[in-house]
């Protein structure tokens, strides 16, 4: 069973992504995380703390990701599929990341907001970097998974009649053998 942190956190995610940040108050987000405000207000003294709580839980889903891009059989394969719609990176990276855009949209010091987006972004490429040994390859496979990532933002599905592997068999004759 998640903690009640978790479980606020979630609510807020939900709140973000479905009503927008006007509609996340700390009355709403207790109140979808079925704890009181008080429970909130413990794990998050003020709705900058719950914004901060989402940034930190968006570093530490992005570090496994990085971690889990490391670990890959086939790093670009597990990079470009958990990026396409439907790919699904596993522990919630892509519901966090759409939280914190919202977030972004509202955010009294965007700075933190943009530092933790790029921590997302260095992360995945610098395990990229690692598994590929060729910065620019990385950066290329990061940006074709940019794309597929932004088709899963905002649900718009793969052209007809292609699909990853699609991409994958024109790419893998840059790749290195293990990557």
């Amino acid at each position: 069973m998640a903690s009640a942190r978790d479980r606020v956190l979630d609510a807020y995610e939900t709140l973000l992504i479905e009503t927008g940040p006007g509609a996340a108050t700390l009355d709403a987000v207790a109140a979808a995380a079925n704890v009181s405000k008080g429970g909130l207000l413990y794990h998050f003294a003020s709705k900058d703390a719950l914004a901060a709580g989402l940034l930190a839980r968006l570093r530490e889903r992005s570090a496994s990701d990085a971690d889990a891009i490391r670990a890959a059989d086939g790093a670009t394969a597990y990079y470009l599929r958990t990026s396409a719609p439907g790919g699904g990176i596993p522990g919630g990276l892509t519901r966090t990341y759409l939280a914190a855009l919202r977030v972004a949209e509202h955010a009294r010091d965007a700075t933190a907001v943009r530092d933790a987006l790029a921590a997302v972004d260095a992360d995945a490429l610098g395990a990229l970097r690692d598994r590929l040994g060729d910065p620019v390859l990385a950066w290329m496979v990061q940006l074709v998974g940019d794309g597929l990532y932004l088709r899963t933002l905002i649900g718009t599905p793969l052209p007809e009649g292609l699909s990853v592997d699609d991409l994958l068999a024109r790419l893998r004759p840059q790749l290195p053998a293990e990557s």
